[in-house]
């Protein structure tokens, strides 16, 4: 089936209502930046288990766990999005089980048994990412396909500022240094937590909750939905499975689009490794406590920001392709480039750095090494992910869109197992994380090659 170009020309949404839309990435992104990547994760590693390689597997295969719901029940709930119509229902359901689940993370004390916070973890991932299923199924229904790669870049920049003003005020109010107890900006951590108990890292989940409570209020009130559905639940259920068999057929015709998928769920699983494992790593690599993580994280999304703005408009201008396929060779080099540096050298080896300690933060050489690596990370994460999703909305019409971006998170997450559990399997047999890592490139380079293959918009013939 062709997209029709009247189908993808009618925007349905006022400004109000798109900046709505735009604000849930905003409200969304700091459970990724502060919980799954720079301040929770890497204190689950290196603080609820005295083994960090055993750290690291753990949380590899929470992943892990997280990923298969994720793959298994995404297209699934897309096809009935489709059947029942409104997409705020399920956001609203998902957002209670996952505000629960950050708020029980503050009981994720050292010593505490690590079984409870990974339940967790994985609920609020599992939940996370059900709510972006039908939160992107809305876009097609909001802006037309010549605005959709701005908005959705735009969107994720937004996702990014937020994730950055949360982690900055985690750093500089509550953050403590394990020697001094004093916050980046000498001050005591606020609300009287306590650093050597793991509170500043715990209390980043009720953060979280909160922060996202708040912020997809505008989205609730102002952003339009699809109208009331005069299917019920069942019957919903029964047509939306029957319409996903349907697509999963017509997906043979339609081979663009399936090459899309299938690019995407490989090069998105190395893209989601290594934003959840690249802080654990440095965390185990140079001994990075929470202070130096939140800064490297706020360099990180300040970079990310300027790196969605900008493409944004070359979007518009080069086409949504072009933006995933830079994006990728860049995250491919920096990924290599981060796996090859440890204490004293970078790039295998080859090139052999001072092992002096300037003192302060960041004080060797090998870890300037691993930020400039970082920035290569954060100029292309966000672009990636934002125009990957502005691809498939120009490639497929309003009233399939929940259907085909309940695919897109399969795509996204339907090998996503593979690459936290290989990570982990091959750190365990090795013990050793850098190799582990390694297992990542891969992924990257493997989703790129299948992607230039693949025609643009997807509906188009190869």
């Amino acid at each position: 089936m062709d997209v029709t170009a009247e189908a993808r020309e009618q925007p349905g949404a006022s400004r109000l209502g798109i900046i709505g839309w735009m604000l849930f990435d905003w409200a969304a992104q700091p459970f990724f930046t502060v919980i799954t990547t720079f301040i929770f994760a890497p204190y689950f590693v290196s603080r609820l288990t005295a083994d960090h390689v055993q750290g690291q597997a753990i949380w590899g295969y929470t992943l892990t766990v997280s990923g298969i719901i994720i793959a298994v029940l995404s297209p699934v709930l897309g096809a009935i999005a489709d059947a029942t119509g409104p997409r705020k229902p399920w956001i609203g359901f998902f957002a209670v089980i996952k505000i629960a689940s950050l708020a029980m993370l503050w009981f994720a004390a050292p010593g505490s048994p690590i079984l409870y916070p990974a339940i967790f973890l994985a609920l609020a991932t599992v939940a996370a990412e059900f709510s972006i299923v039908f939160n992107d199924s809305m876009m097609t229904r909001l802006v037309s396909e010549k605005e959709v790669g701005r908005v959705s870049n735009i969107a994720w920049g937004l996702g990014y500022l937020g994730g950055m003003i949360v982690l900055i005020a985690v750093v500089a109010l509550i953050a403590g240094n394990p020697a001094t107890g004093k916050t980046a900006l000498g001050l005591d951590p606020i609300f009287g937590l306590d650093p050597s108990k793991g509170e500043d890292a715990r209390i980043t989940g009720p953060i979280s909750a909160v922060w996202y409570l708040i912020f997809i209020l505008p989205m609730f009130l102002f952003t339009p939905d699809a109208e009331k559905a005069t299917m019920s639940l069942w019957n919903a259920t029964a047509s939306g499975l029957k319409e996903l068999e349907g697509t999963l057929r017509e997906l043979k015709e339609r081979a663009g689009i399936l090459r899309f998928l299938i690019a995407r769920m490989i090069f998105q699983d190395g893209v989601n490794g290594l934003l959840a494992l690249g802080g654990t790593f440095a965390a185990g690599m140079f001994g990075w406590q929470t202070i130096e993580l939140g800064l490297y994280g706020m360099i990180l999304n300040v970079v990310a920001i300027a790196g969605c703005l900008y493409a944004s408009r070359l979007d518009a201008r080069l086409g949504s392709k072009t933006i995933v396929v830079a994006s990728l060779v860049c995250l491919t080099i920096a990924t290599l480039g981060i796996v090859s540096t440890g204490p004293g050298f970078t790039l295998f080896g080859l090139l052999t750095l001072p092992t002096e300690d300037s003192g302060g933060l960041f004080g060797t050489a090998a870890e300037k090494a691993y930020i400039l690596y970082g920035l290569l990370v954060g100029i292309a994460f966000g672009p990636v992910q934002a125009s990957s999703r502005s691809y498939l909305a120009r490639s497929v019409a309003v009233e399939e869109a929940g259907r085909y971006f309940g695919l897109y998170a399969l795509s996204g997450r339907a090998t996503s197992f593979l690459a936290p559990a290989s990570v982990a399997t091959i750190t365990v047999m090795t013990d050793s994380a850098r190799i582990g890592m390694m297992a990542l490139v891969a992924f990257l380079a493997m989703g790129l090659f299948i992607l230039l293959r693949t025609p643009y918009p997807a509906h188009r013939p190869a």
